[in-house]
């Protein structure tokens, strides 16, 4: 099983979710440690990242190692995440 490493950003958007939301996501982050190329994974054009759909939210990571480093979380439809990827 993989190491988990959540950048401030993530966690930071992670401290602000309500409570069901938060549930999904660390679900399938856990799930992302047993499997982190399970069958719906995409990786980004441009970035050397993947990422994975949880409900209305979206999961940018990447795989450094033995380390999954969770580096955005963010709205599937609020494009604010990708511009914030530059910066990573």
């Amino acid at each position: 099983m993989l190491k988990l490493q959540l950048t401030k950003d993530a966690q930071k958007f992670l401290d602000n979710l309500p409570p069901k939301q938060f549930r999904q996501i660390v679900k399938k982050v856990f799930a992302l440690l047993a499997d982190p190329h399970p069958h719906d994974p995409q990786e980004l054009k441009g970035y050397p990242f993947l990422r994975n759909d949880v409900g209305e939210y979206r999961i940018i990571y990447d795989i450094q190692g033995n380390t999954l480093r969770i580096v955005l979380l963010g709205k599937r439809n609020d494009s604010e995440i990708y511009k914030n990827l530059s910066y990573k």
